[in-house]
């Protein structure tokens, strides 16, 4: 058979199959939020919690390694000590995530946490000096403009505590979009060794932390002397949410090989108003007109910021097509996509693989 055969490119995947890993990835991160505003609304131990779903998404990995449906690596200790930083990152951005959903409502929680994208493209630029584009800028600029439309005092303010927690989760997760490359080198570019390895590294990281916040008391109550009602919503929540969240990450893998980044972003804007939608169904939230205004312009900025990259790096790629060469200032600021609605469980609701290089593509694919 001659070279021009065996070097084929793959058929691009269909229509169906891009609308079941969108509806699957939407599900799924959906979920995740919802269950975790049910528990959150009545728990006292919000790191207890997400050490619960850590765990439960490690033993799905060994279930899943077992069963042979994924591969799980060997644990080496010279690759848990160079993936500390993002171990760091990781553990403060879903303890940030979760204390920001505690104290804002399920619709408004992509609102407290809508500076991820301009923080993202500040970092990038002072860290790597990348310049962002005019175009781009406009696009962090409407951001931050929905960003302080939905926090200004007024009608159906949100709480002053839950803005802190949702602006210190985004500055964590652009940091996350920083630390990521150099931990894909640590692990030789495999998304799911860095997955496993921040699933447990995360979770065991969290038992000291547990202690050090003063939340030991109150799992021991919750553990032997809670109400059954209480008890009952811990547990079915965190298996949920354990369960939903390696959904996630297995549908983040999925997303690599059938989704671009337009198709990912317009997904998160989907996920983005069905939140507000979910929240006020079942929670009751406020969906004032000055809500739904902060939510469009931060999912407008969103999808223009996503669409100005994708042009620019198509436009890069051509220039370099010859040379085989990625642009180091797409590698960072495309990571920012997963957390948006979002998120290897980086993110309180889009825990799978951040997207990097060019084209906005994430790193690592599915182990054959």
């Amino acid at each position: 058979m001659s070279a021009s055969h065996d070097q084929q490119p793959a058929a691009p995947p269909s229509r169906a199959a891009v609308a079941g890993v969108v509806s699957f990835y939407l599900v799924a991160a959906i979920t995740m939020v919802i269950a975790n505003k049910w528990v959150l609304n009545t728990t006292k131990v919000p790191l207890f919690f997400l050490f619960v779903q850590l765990v439960i998404a490690v033993l799905l990995l060994w279930a899943s390694h077992a069963l042979r449906v994924l591969r799980v690596p060997q644990f080496n200790i010279h690759t848990a000590k160079g993936l500390w930083q993002l171990i760091a990152v990781n553990v403060a951005g879903l303890s940030f995530n979760n204390y920001c959903l505690k104290y804002v409502d399920a619709s408004f929680y992509q609102v407290a946490r809508g500076l991820v994208l301009p923080i993202t493209v500040a970092i990038s630029y002072f860290v790597l000096h990348s310049r962002p584009s005019k175009p781009v800028l406009a696009a962090c600029a409407i951001v931050c403009l929905g960003f302080f439309a939905g926090v200004k005092p007024g009608e159906a303010a949100p709480s002053s505590i839950g803005v802190f927690f949702g602006i210190l989760s985004s500055i964590t997760t652009a940091l996350h979009a920083v630390v990521i490359k150099r931990s894909l080198e640590v692990v030789d570019g495999s998304a799911m060794d860095l997955a496993y390895y921040s699933n447990l590294l995360s979770a065991a990281a969290f038992v000291p932390l547990i202690v050090l916040v003063g939340e030991l008391p109150d799992v021991l109550e919750l553990l032997l002397a809670s109400p059954p009602a209480e008890f009952r919503t811990f547990v079915w929540g965190g298996l949920i949410t354990g369960v939903f969240g390696f959904l996630i990450c297995i549908a983040g893998f999925l997303s690599i090989k059938v989704t671009s980044p337009i198709t990912h972003m317009v997904s998160a804007a989907v996920r983005g108003v069905l939140m507000a939608l979910l929240g006020y169904w079942f929670f009751a939230d406020a969906l004032t007109s000055g809500r739904i205004f902060s939510i469009s312009l931060i999912l407008l900025g969103s999808v223009l910021y996503t669409w100005f990259k994708n042009q620019e790096a198509r436009a890069v790629a051509a220039t370099h097509a010859s040379q085989n060469y990625t642009p180091l200032s797409s590698v960072v600021t495309q990571g920012v996509q997963e957390s948006k609605g979002g998120d290897v469980m980086f993110d309180a609701d889009a825990r799978s693989p951040t997207r990097s290089g060019a084209g906005g593509r994430r790193s690592g694919e599915l182990p054959r």
